[in-house]
């Protein structure tokens, strides 16, 4: 069962700016990585459903961050039925994230009052998102349907539409300005941010540090000092 409401997790997501993105099969691996980025100040994480027995990792680690790493928002992306979003929504998820736009799993998260943030890449997306109850839209992938200034263009007609774009963002502070500037609640971030040192390996102080430097610079935008 959900730990937080739908706009406990909006206000989070809102108010720190970053929600890093990551999979993998190994839990351990899966573990100091959001270790790392805890550490480094994020308090939202979105595990993402893209290998076997997802399921059962998400479920441990759901259990470990309520026990290890307080404050913490875990929820899962990757979505793209309702049968999935109940699955982990039984696993502890606070929120459902989706590529895609998808009504039914709209009515599963309504049922629990469950933040679901799902996939769209055009205004009718978002308008038909928002009816079905979305407080927050996901664009995806950001960079190829246009970036900060299709952010702009959304906000302009509907400046109450609040968007996470998901693909196309780093850890720059130019790339983040461009972003805020634009409008965005928040930002996903993943293999920029989940990053790798030169023999392949996570380098989980660099995970730490570069999520530190993307809140100090979202904080900043948002007390106007950049």
């Amino acid at each position: 069962m959900a730990q937080y409401t739908r706009i406990e997790v909006a206000q989070i997501m809102g108010s720190t700016g970053i929600v890093p993105l990551f999979y993998h099969k190994d839990i351990d691996i899966v573990k100091k990585v959001i270790k790392a980025t805890y550490d480094g100040g994020a308090r939202v994480f979105e595990f993402t459903n893209r290998g076997d027995h997802a399921q059962d990792i998400f479920s441990e680690i759901s259990k470990w961050i309520e026990k290890e790493l307080p404050g913490m928002i875990l929820g899962i992306g990757s979505v793209v039925d309702s049968g999935t979003a109940s699955l982990f929504i039984q696993k502890g998820a606070n929120f459902i994230v989706s590529p895609i736009l998808n009504p039914d799993i709209a009515k599963v998260c309504n049922r629990r009052k469950i933040a679901w943030l799902p996939g769209c890449a055009t205004l009718t997306e978002i308008n038909f998102a928002e009816e079905l109850g979305a407080e927050i839209v996901k664009i995806f992938p950001a960079a190829q349907i246009g970036g900060a200034d299709f952010v702009k263009g959304i906000k302009a007609p509907c400046p109450w539409t609040s968007i996470m774009p998901s693909g196309g963002v780093t850890p720059e502070e130019k790339n983040l300005v461009a972003w805020f500037n634009a409008g965005v609640h928040c930002v996903g971030m993943g293999s920029k941010l989940i990053v790798k040192d030169k023999n392949g390996n996570f380098d989980y102080n660099k995970i730490t540090e570069l999520t530190k430097n993307s809140l100090k610079i979202v904080e900043n935008l948002k007390n106007n000092n950049l």
